[in-house]
């Protein structure tokens, strides 16, 4: 896909301007992807160690050992025959509670197309032996779009999103993308969308 040719999410998907009244609404659309964020405080739960294969990676100076295992989880997503599967993950005290998170980027395994993904917040299970528990949801798989350049630095979650300007638009190629970051702040995950390439 070539950078030229993708244009940025704006307040519809669809196109973008830069006057200072579609910031607004830019804001206001892009936190339509966190709706079920706005209010996250896990529970003190004791670490339950996940399987060794994640003990090497590490995001946020916590080794994922000790974080929820993203693969435990159930997630909220149809996948029809297919199952949800976890495409990148990492791990960090989001809320400052020191207790670590996972954020998981999930989306159906398929053979062909590119499925619209999901990010998951995951904290420790209420009891021993249970699933992970979601406790937020940054990006709803029905938003119909897929996510890139995932990351987690301290306490900031950041990726760009990409989107389509129409059904025209073969889902293999998205034509729309824009960056955003998350951080907990006040009680809740806040939603920045940070400004179009370009843009004054």
């Amino acid at each position: 896909m070539e950078s030229s040719r993708v244009q940025s999410l704006g307040p519809d998907l669809a196109h973008t301007r830069t006057r200072p009244v579609h910031w607004i609404a830019t804001a206001a659309a892009v936190a339509a992807v966190v709706a079920g964020a706005s209010v996250f405080q896990p529970p003190a739960a004791k670490a339950t160690p996940a399987p060794a294969t994640l003990s090497a990676h590490r995001a946020g100076g916590l080794p994922a050992l000790l974080a929820p295992d993203p693969r435990a989880a159930h997630y909220p997503m149809d996948c029809g025959r297919a199952e949800p599967g976890v495409v990148d993950r990492a791990s960090g005290d989001l809320d400052g509670d020191g207790q670590p998170e996972t954020v998981a980027v999930v989306r159906c395994e398929t053979a062909a197309g590119n499925p619209p993904s999901g990010v998951y917040v995951l904290a420790q299970p209420e009891r021993a032996g249970a699933a992970p528990r979601i406790v937020a949801t940054f990006v709803d798989p029905k938003e119909g779009m897929s996510v890139k350049d995932f990351a987690v630095r301290g306490t900031k979650v950041s990726a760009t999103l990409l989107g389509y300007s129409s059904t025209n638009v073969p889902r293999c190629c998205p034509d729309l993308q824009r960056k955003v970051n998350w951080q907990w702040r006040d009680g809740k995950f806040v939603l920045k969308a940070l400004p179009v390439p370009g843009s004054v």
